[in-house]
């Protein structure tokens, strides 16, 4: 038989318990603390900032979200890939088929690409005209679709740099066959966010982070200017000239203009594919984004120069894809040259002060 006192204390547990359990649900249903999903080796939380992250990427009927991740960076393996993807579909009025989209982030983790034609194809991704730089000394770009992030002198891996990046992606697939997408992961201040979040995560992991965590507290300057059809001067710089065709598709990004970073883009617009990148210049003088060119072929032939600006190593840097190469006017080479100039005195790079 069981006393009193017992049958009074065992109620008193079974209501703690259904409190507890009814708290939970109710934690659980709004997205509170402490059931949050975390995606990416817990660097980011649902609903923390990016609408990518919240509920509004999960609008649309039967969407899901889901990470797929690698192992793990660490100490003796410096190098992880994630992948968030948001998957939904609705039905098609001119097909059985439903409609099928997908919206994906890929988070890497690791040293910059080893080859010349994948380290420029990098080069291309990141230093886009469209990406603004990250403020307080913090050697990285953002932009809505894209992030990158140049890691201390601690972390780098087989003799290069390391670096976080984020790209994203999106395609619809239905009865006309698949179609590339714009995605925009959120605007620039969350997509920094994110980045630094990731960088702060990853480099734990692989034993390499700082004492501590690499934050911005200035705000973010965008990039004001648009993306426009491309015309002569190319960037705004009298002197870099191509053929670009009549009724052609390439538009070109002015990107961001500082004493320590330049950058212009040019890409060629197709509906149904994304959009490549076809001439990029840049000119980068803090330190890590200058060893982000160490290994490529020197050489204004090669479309890179090495030069010391203010006492700062400095580089400009060129690359012409397939559609616009043999198209520069006189000749690619001298576009690039009219760059170097026009750049190397804007910074006030004189002709004494060569590499």
């Amino acid at each position: 038989m069981v006393s009193g006192g017992k049958r009074r204390a065992a109620v008193l547990a079974g209501v703690v318990a259904g409190a507890v359990l009814v708290s939970g649900i109710g934690l659980w249903a709004t997205d509170s603390r402490p059931f949050l999903d975390t995606y990416c080796w817990g660097a980011w939380e649902q609903n923390s900032g990016a609408s990518f992250l919240g509920d509004e990427a999960l609008g649309k009927s039967g969407s899901a979200r889901r990470a797929t991740e690698s192992a793990p960076p660490s100490a003796g393996r410096p190098h992880g890939t994630c992948t968030l993807a948001v998957t939904s579909e609705v039905e098609d009025d001119d097909s059985d088929q439903p409609l099928t989209f997908k919206e994906r982030i890929t988070l890497e983790y690791g040293p910059v690409p080893a080859g010349a034609k994948e380290r420029r194809a990098w080069i291309a991704q990141y230093f886009h005209g469209s990406a603004s730089p990250l403020p307080d000394g913090l050697d990285g770009l953002v932009a809505v679709d894209r992030a990158m992030l140049v890691l201390p002198r601690e972390c780098d891996a087989d003799g290069r740099p390391s670096a976080v990046t984020i790209r994203s992606e999106s395609s619809g697939d239905g009865h006309l066959g698949k179609v590339a997408m714009p995605f925009a992961i959120g605007n620039t201040a969350a997509v920094g966010r994110m980045l630094l979040d990731a960088a702060n995560t990853t480099m734990k992991k692989a034993g390499c982070a700082p004492g501590k965590p690499l934050h911005a507290t200035s705000p973010l300057v965008t990039v004001a200017e648009d993306d426009e059809r491309a015309e002569s001067p190319l960037c705004r710089i009298p002197g870099m000239t191509f053929d670009f065709g009549e009724g052609s598709r390439y538009q070109q990004q002015v990107g961001t203009v500082t004493d320590r970073l330049q950058t212009c883009s040019v890409v060629w617009q197709t509906a149904r594919a994304p959009d490549e990148p076809s001439a990029q210049y840049v000119m980068a003088r803090r330190p890590r984004m200058v060893a982000l060119f160490d290994g490529l072929p020197a050489g204004a032939d090669h479309g890179l120069l090495r030069r010391t600006c203010g006492g700062r190593p400095t580089v400009f840097y060129g690359n012409v894809e397939t559609g616009l190469k043999g198209r520069g006017r006189p000749d690619d080479r001298r576009v690039f040259d009219r760059f170097a100039e026009s750049v190397g005195q804007r910074i006030g790079c004189g002709d004494g002060e060569d590499a």
